[in-house]
């Protein structure tokens, strides 16, 4: 087989795994919360808590952030599997609704659905983790506040890592924090972590520059939004990235490793061979349980 062939087979082949990946989790049925809150007035600022099983008292919360790359139809119910996999793992776990891009595109010009908003998809991160203290001791009394990480994918690994640098935003920042937020750690699975390298390679369709507000806006607005440009920021952090992953490739992680190791901080990463983007959410797959061991070291 030339080298041109052999590349062409790879390619078929991880878009096969995609495609097989992308499905067996979408096609999981819903697990639904055991309560929800609303942590603003829109119908999108709500959290869904789901408890412990087994009758667990006093355990870890994991804030979950879903993915979809900050565009409108994705929403947090392709999470609720891989929530309701943790609440059976021992953790109590919040799974977050946020803002979104719009349905019709930019200017509602009909162009399919943008990415994100600026700057409400912010907004509503900053709003739910200074809101989960209280609205955990009234929904969730089985979580210790104590032990919080916070985890997303994709899209929502970038909001994880971004909700865990708040202090280290720039001054003047409205969604600055004084100190670093009270939190064990950050699982990122297989996140949109560094925003250079992302436009680079068209993550997701360009979705990161719609994120921003456009091309014109990607340095000003990157420096409070690109995770790499938001380091160290002293807390516990873990990547867990597929090799074969087609969707967010693997150089986008290890480029915020590479930023985080230059600010003198060290962030594990774990590959996963044979893994492509969606594995490590679905309950179903192998590679999901690493998650769920990368959460328990950090939380216990």
């Amino acid at each position: 087989m030339t080298g041109s062939a052999a590349h062409d087979s790879a390619d078929v082949a991880a878009v096969a795994r995609d495609l097989a990946e992308s499905e067996a989790l979408f096609a999981r049925p819903r697990v639904e919360p055991d309560v929800t809150a609303a942590y603003g007035e829109h119908p999108d600022q709500v959290v869904d808590f789901y408890a412990p099983r087994g009758g667990l008292e006093g355990v870890p919360l994991v804030v979950v952030l879903h993915g979809g790359a900050w565009r409108a139809p994705y929403d947090r119910w392709h999470l609720t599997p891989f929530a309701g996999f943790l609440a059976r793992r021992g953790f109590a776990v919040a799974n977050v609704e946020y803002r979104r891009g719009s349905e019709g595109g930019a200017g509602g010009s009909g162009a399919g659905p943008v990415a994100g908003r600026w700057p409400e998809t912010f907004d509503d991160i900053a709003t739910v983790m200074d809101a989960l203290p209280a609205l955990v001791a009234d929904a969730l009394p089985q979580a210790d506040p104590r032990r919080i990480v916070v985890t997303g994918h994709s899209a929502g690994g970038h909001l994880a890592l971004w909700a865990t640098a708040r202090h280290v935003l720039p001054v003047g920042s409205p969604w600055r924090l004084d100190a670093p937020p009270r939190l064990r750690g950050v699982v990122a699975i297989a996140p949109i972590a560094d925003f250079t390298t992302a436009v680079e390679l068209g993550v997701c369709g360009g979705a990161v520059v719609q994120l921003l507000g456009g091309e014109g806006e990607l340095k000003a607005r990157g420096e409070s939004a690109d995770p790499s440009a938001l380091l160290p920021t002293g807390i516990a952090t873990a990547v867990v990235q597929g090799r074969n992953d087609i969707v967010v490739p693997q150089a986008v992680a290890e480029a915020y490793v590479d930023a985080a190791a230059r600010a003198g901080e060290m962030v594990g990463i774990t590959l996963l061979e044979d893994v492509g983007h969606y594995a490590p959410v679905d309950p179903g797959a192998d590679a999901c349980a690493v998650v769920a061991e990368e959460l328990a070291q950090l939380a216990y």
